[in-house]
């Protein structure tokens, strides 16, 4: 069986928290390209000429996408083929710790939510494991700000309003994109229970094609389609592009409910993988 290493697994993470930081993923800066040679008004198409400017210039010198470096979350995919004798949710905050001081990025968690004394280092990152049937482990990094993610929210629906779930997510971004750093990318996790559609819709924000069922690709398309409508724009200041991507993911739920969660990524969504 394969053994993984602790310093590896940290020395990973370390690097896994300066290149979120440093460089925003491919996938959005061509998305973002791709929306400025759609926007035909010069305010939306400086606004994202500025956000592609910053991207190359984090990149280009090694520093912070944004000043607000976010709250790490990492997504373990654990295989069961694996040694690992050492703790590995310690193992992740050593990481966490070490990458912020090296990288120069912001300590911004507090102790308690009601004593706001700062921790200094970035840590606890919020850690999430599932083991799957590998020989390897699969780390996702997120870096996400408070800007975006206080935008977020749960809704505990009915069974029966599963008709009403576009208009729900058009009408929700309508008063929360404005406040997230649009242009954003929308993830939504549908079904599970509470908790389960919340951690949907932030892993959501990371896959970077349309879901493969095709009637889920096809309600990504069609909310995107709406959300852009709306003419809220890069930065707020109008345009033909309030929203880079719509992701949906969903999961079996109790026969009595349709927990959905909306977790808006700002246009600096943020995060890396790796495979050890």
């Amino acid at each position: 069986m394969k053994k993984i290493e602790k310093e590896k697994f940290v020395d990973t993470v370390v690097l896994l928290c300066k290149e979120a930081n440093y460089n925003l993923p491919l996938s959005i800066v061509k998305a973002l390209i791709r929306a400025r040679e759609n926007e035909t008004d010069e305010r939306p198409r400086e606004v994202l000429s500025i956000l592609i400017e910053n991207a190359r210039i984090a990149h280009d010198k090694k520093i912070p996408i944004c000043q607000d470096t976010g709250v790490v979350s990492v997504f373990l995919e654990i295989g069961r083929e694996l040694i690992i004798d050492f703790d590995i949710y310690s193992a992740v905050q050593e990481g966490v710790k070490k990458g912020y001081k090296e990288g120069c990025l912001r300590a911004s968690i507090v102790f308690s939510p009601f004593n706001r004394t700062n921790t200094g280092d970035n840590t606890p990152a919020i850690v999430y494991t599932e083991f799957v049937n590998e020989d390897n482990i699969k780390i996702l990094l997120i870096a996400k700000g408070a800007g975006s993610e206080n935008q977020g929210g749960v809704f505990m629906l009915k069974p029966h309003e599963q008709e009403k779930i576009p208009d729900i997510v058009v009408d929700y971004i309508k008063d929360k994109a404005p406040y997230a750093c649009p242009p954003i990318i929308v993830g939504i996790g549908i079904g599970g229970d509470m908790e389960r559609s919340c951690f949907l819709s932030k892993k959501a924000l990371t896959r970077e094609f349309l879901n493969p069922d095709k009637e889920i690709a096809e309600l990504e398309n069609s909310l995107l389609s709406r959300i852009n409508r709306l003419g809220i724009g890069p930065g707020g200041l109008s345009g033909k592009t309030t929203a880079l991507a719509v992701r949906i993911e969903t999961h079996p739920c109790h026969i009595g409910s349709l927990p959905m969660a909306i977790n808006i990524g700002c246009y600096a969504t943020r995060y890396k993988k790796a495979i050890l």
